[in-house]
């Protein structure tokens, strides 16, 4: 059997109402994180430039959500054999490493604002922080109806979520401001703020890195995968297993499969797939069917929702 490959696999596919709340909470939180940075500087609150940095998160995540989608529709070419879909991390670790520059610069001006506090407007930052909640609860709500269903979206999700606790902690900070003239509540929640980004931060630069580095994805323990396959009766042994991912939510595996020719190849490969995606979610499988004497070596390549092919490349011994 031969045919072409597509590698869309249906993932990354929301529907076009998904999509519009999507967008919509872009928008919304983009314009807001402006609006905040600038508010930050016209009241001298560190801790709303902090938040607007968390918000640069929030941003951040829904963006690359947006061309996730988008990249995954564009099909693959003879030059981009997986396509479009390393773009997504790519642009998740550059996202990462700036988060991070800016929480360390954000600290250091904290650090400097503990030593001599300057003024603050306390009123004007609480009504910014607040008006910045609101957005984070609006954009929560458009996103949640899907985010259980779609790993991009699920990630946005969380970076709203957690936004949230920066603009309460600004809150904070402008209520002691006002109630008691505590200028160091500014300092320390811009800290709080920017520790809260600096974990979210190392997490993508560390899991886009992962990605990079074809490192086996953290939900998949390879044990108990290889376990998994030679447990069926009329496989041998197993070598030369690959697992990696290709972008959020798309696993692949490669692996070499000796068996004991006691069932027909198709249906033991129909097995073998039908297990991995429904136990391990590995919707890209490439697997080499082998026989002990190596006389009846078949390459087969399986997708999410796809029948099975037999690739015409020659079988590796």
């Amino acid at each position: 059997m031969s045919g072409k490959h597509d590698h869309s696999h249906g993932r990354g596919r929301i529907s076009p109402k998904a999509l519009s709340r999507l967008r919509i909470a872009l928008v919304i939180t983009a314009a807001y994180m402006v609006a905040e940075a600038i508010g930050g500087w016209l009241t001298n609150s560190l801790a709303l430039l902090a938040d607007a940095g968390h918000m640069l998160t929030d941003v951040g995540a829904l963006a690359l959500s947006l061309a996730a989608f988008s990249f995954a529709t564009r099909p693959a070419t003879p030059q981009k054999t997986f396509g479009y879909y390393r773009l997504e991390v790519i642009a998740a670790l550059v996202n990462g490493i700036v988060l991070v520059l800016l929480a360390l610069y954000i600290i250091w001006e904290a650090i400097e604002r503990f030593r001599s506090p300057a003024e603050v407007a306390g009123l004007e930052m609480t009504l910014i922080a607040a008006g910045g909640l609101v957005v984070n609860i609006i954009a929560a709500y458009l996103l949640h109806t899907d985010h259980q269903h779609n790993l991009n979206l699920r990630g946005a999700w969380l970076h709203v979520m957690g936004d949230m606790l920066g603009s309460i902690a600004a809150i904070a900070a402008g209520v002691l401001i006002i109630a008691f003239g505590f200028l160091w509540a500014d300092a320390l929640t811009s800290v709080i703020i920017s520790c809260i980004i600096l974990f979210n931060a190392a997490r993508l630069v560390k899991d886009s890195a992962d990605v990079l580095l074809e490192s086996t994805p953290k939900h998949i323990d390879v044990a108990e995968l290889e376990t998994a396959l030679t447990g069926h009766p009329a496989v041998l042994n197993v070598h030369d297993l690959h697992v990696w991912t290709i972008s959020s939510g798309m696993e692949a595996l490669s692996a070499h499969v000796a068996h004991d020719r006691s069932m027909p190849e198709t249906e033991l490969l129909l097995e073998i797939r039908d297990m991995l995606q429904e136990r391990f979610h590995i919707s890209h499988l490439t697997i080499q069917l082998e026989t002990a004497d190596h006389t009846t070596d078949k390459v087969f390549v399986c997708a999410m929702g796809m029948n099975c092919f037999e690739s015409t490349a020659t079988a590796d011994h």
